[in-house]
């Protein structure tokens, strides 16, 4: 388990050197008191670990920008890859404050050994394309473009990123789908329409991804049960991690289909391989049995696929 004495962590990705895991996770002072002040004051810290159990803290990988930017006021969650000559990767969200509300767009840092990152001048890479997804305005100050999750195109051409979005029609609500982008070469980026549609009933989908699992495609994302169409947790889907399956990495992914996971005890959930090539999942401790925010990350879980193989699910059962 990853436990910081002074500091909340909550959500986070990984990146496997082949020899140790590197975890990059949200990371805010508890000294701050309210865990809900967290999310503007956020930073990037980093830790490493031969076994996904037992953790090394490290310098912090990033933190908000000193001076007016795109990302002064948080660096919040992301992704990394390595590039084909070796270098490493990182995508984040970056948030500032404008008239309108909290702006959120995808930044890039790169590494050359997972440990000290360099801002790429290229960033900001992505912001919201208002031709298929709700920006930024006074009506809608709580802006939706955030947490890339970037992978190759199985065909080798190129790379995709999603992105937690929000479509701009036809959402009776609930307008959360998985946003899309692609890039030749993981600098130049372009919007494209979202590969779900907007009628299944959640808010967003945060801290997606998507991985092969036991060879059939899976999304994973997480959405509380107050984010989520009634109609659904009345039917008792009130689930935090949540997966859905695909026609294929690049879905088109059935929402309609999508199950829980967790319940809110858990939220982030991420699926990485063990050493001994099997699927395990962790997630970040989210709520105690009061209701408190604990904020810390959990051991590896076994995670398997139900019977029809579309949805992963038989997790267990408790933080």
């Amino acid at each position: 388990m990853l436990r910081l004495e002074k500091f909340w962590t909550w959500d986070f990705w990984l990146a496997d050197d082949g020899h140790r895991y590197h975890i990059y996770f949200l990371k805010a002072r508890r000294s701050l008191g309210d865990p809900d002040l967290r999310h503007v004051n956020a930073s990037i810290g980093h830790a490493t670990s031969a076994d996904l159990i037992h953790w090394d803290e490290a310098a912090d990988a990033l933190a908000p920008a000193a001076g007016p930017a795109f990302d002064d006021l948080a660096t919040w969650t992301g992704s990394v890859v390595r590039g084909p000559d070796g270098t490493w990767f990182m995508f984040y969200t970056g948030c500032t404050r404008t008239a309108d509300g909290l702006k959120q767009r995808i930044g890039l840092a790169t590494s050359a050994d997972l440990y000290t990152w360099h801002r790429h001048p290229a960033s900001p890479l992505l912001e919201s394309d208002p031709r298929w997804y709700e920006p930024l305005s006074p009506e809608r100050p709580d802006e939706a473009w955030r947490d890339p999750w970037v992978f190759p195109d199985p065909g080798g051409d190129g790379w995709h990123m999603l992105v937690t979005a929000r479509a701009n029609h036809g959402a009776d609500g609930y307008p959360g789908v998985v946003g899309h982008a692609r890039s030749p070469d993981l600098v130049r980026w372009q919007a494209q329409p979202p590969l779900s549609r907007p009628d299944a009933g959640f808010w967003h989908l945060e801290v997606q991804q998507v991985e092969v699992v036991a060879g059939r495609p899976v999304l994973m994302f997480s959405c509380l049960p107050g984010d989520v169409d009634g109609r659904r947790t009345t039917a008792g889907e009130r689930g935090a991690v949540w997966s859905a399956p695909g026609d294929s990495v690049l879905g088109p992914f059935d929402l309609a289909r999508a199950a829980p996971v967790t319940g809110v005890e858990l939220y982030s959930g991420r699926l990485i391989r063990d050493r001994a090539g099997r699927w395990v999942m962790l997630a970040f401790r989210n709520l105690d049995a009061g209701g408190g925010f604990i904020g810390e990350i959990t051991d590896p879980m076994p995670v398997r696929l139900t019977g029809d193989g579309a949805v992963l699910g038989g997790l267990l059962g408790g933080p």
